[in-house]
């Protein structure tokens, strides 16, 4: 895909197996899909996109066919959908992250133009997609890939007081992001130092998850038994589903160190596709613990994206863009 391309009608239907039909603009939902649109849902194909291109061929031969007859909720122009393999992420408008999902347009076999259109007029191929940042899009908006959203995008949270108070340096931290970068290479999005307070932890963890679009977070501290130690209380606060096998594996590792190790209320959980790590604020005890964790951490994120290996045609890799 160069340049970019332009969103020439948006679609909802209200039921399925219909044709949809264009409205002024969509919310584009974080998870869910299209506001209002039969068809959305905690699943990987919540956005449908088509290629004018492709539906111009139906116009040749003769068809008058309106924005939404194919069941696409997106009608894009000057994006080559061939180009784009599973794993890709677009903006989409000012806001929205789309993630390419599945290529084909089987479910349209289901929709009333397809009785009238021969196989060898319709539309070549389409695209299915899942929303990872919400955003309200329009008819001219563009469609463009952005370099930062082709690497692995992770962050790292320190949960210190004294370190949030300039009182000690982030040592944790700043091993953590060293080993990170070693793994997943260099699309970090943040490293923050956050002081001891559940709600404000919290918070920052939903942002990372839904407006950085992270597949990775970690933290590291505050998860002793301090009544100050609230790290594993605001992950329980923002995850969809724990990962318990994670914690019991870095704590298991940990007791070949120091019987301390069972101390640890460190927990590690999925929000939507980003997975969140909790790490003691040690240096040495947090590199031994994401140690334990890196050698399937790659593995885990590709899993964790949902995105099915059986679905469409084999996709060559990309690189860092």
């Amino acid at each position: 895909m160069s340049g970019q391309g332009v969103i020439l009608a948006t679609c909802i239907g209200e039921r399925r197996g219909t044709p949809k039909r264009a409205v002024s603009s969509v919310g584009l939902l974080r998870g869910h899909g299209l506001e209002g649109d039969a068809h959305a849902g905690n699943w990987h194909r919540q956005v449908s996109m088509l290629a004018d291109e492709d539906v111009a061929e139906v116009r040749r031969a003769g068809l008058a066919v309106e924005p939404g007859a194919f069941g696409e909720n997106l009608l894009v122009s000057g994006v080559d959908f061939a180009e784009l393999t599973l794993g890709r992420r677009l903006r989409v408008g000012q806001e929205a992250v789309l993630q390419i999902t599945q290529h084909g347009k089987e479910c349209h076999s289901r929709c009333k133009i397809y009785e009238r259109l021969g196989d060898c007029i319709m539309p070549r191929e389409g695209l299915f997609a899942r929303v990872c940042r919400s955003g309200r899009v329009a008819p001219g908006d563009a469609v463009r890939l952005d370099p930062e959203l082709d690497r692995v995008r992770w962050a790292v949270c320190t949960v210190s007081d004294r370190a949030a108070a300039g009182e000690r340096q982030d040592e944790s931290g700043v091993a953590v992001c060293g080993l990170l970068e070693g793994c997943l290479g260099s699309g970090r999005v943040a490293h923050r130092v956050l002081a001891d307070e559940q709600d404000a932890i919290a918070n920052e963890l939903r942002r990372l998850c839904d407006e950085e679009v992270c597949d990775v977070v970690v933290t590291t501290g505050g998860t002793g038994l301090s009544p100050r130690d609230v790290t594993p209380e605001a992950t329980l606060a923002v995850v969809d589903r724990q990962l318990p096998g994670m914690a019991e594996a870095m704590r298991a590792a940990g007791l070949g160190h120091t019987p301390h190790a069972m101390l640890s209320r460190a927990v590690c959980g999925l929000r939507g596709q980003t997975i969140i790590v909790n790490l003691s604020g040690s240096p040495n005890a947090a590199r031994e613990q994401l140690a334990v964790l890196l050698p399937v951490l790659p593995h885990a994120i590709a899993t964790a994206s949902g995105i099915p290996n059986d679905c469409g045609r084999p996709q060559p890799q990309h690189g860092d863009g």
